[in-house]
């Protein structure tokens, strides 16, 4: 039975403020996500279908807070909640400091990844990646 730790991931992805390390497991990435600074990601996504992450993600934030828009709701996700945002959202502001693990499928979150670290590049910002 597959598993990973933030220790133990093997691949590393760093986009602007945000490090990333994770495992693929049989077909879904295990994202240990840190946001260093607060962060709108809303730009990030420009070019994806209505401007929006289109890939699922099941979560849990163990320190911070994040905030992701959902139809015209915006959901607080806090340290301690488990949670899940459906294709179509935006994510809106991540928290200094925050530190979430999330599970997506991985076909779904490439899709997404390559548009990130497109936009991120087009921004100046950093864009680091070790597979």
């Amino acid at each position: 039975m597959p598993k990973v730790s933030r220790e133990s991931a093997t691949k590393s992805e760093e986009v602007g403020p945000v490090r990333d390390r994770f495992e693929v497991l049989d077909g879904y990435s295990a994202n240990f996500t840190a946001f260093l600074e607060d962060i709108d990601a809303t730009p990030l996504l420009k070019g994806l279908p209505g401007d929006k992450c289109q890939c699922p993600h099941w979560g849990y934030v163990f320190k911070g807070s994040m905030t992701v828009r959902v139809g015209d709701v915006d959901e607080v996700y806090n340290a301690g909640e488990a949670f899940y945002t459906p294709p179509g959202h935006t994510p809106l502001t991540h928290q200094a400091g925050t530190e979430v693990l999330m599970f997506s499928p991985e076909e779904l979150l490439g899709e997404t990844g390559r548009a990130v670290r497109r936009n991120a590049q087009e921004q100046s910002l950093h864009v680091s990646t070790s597979y």
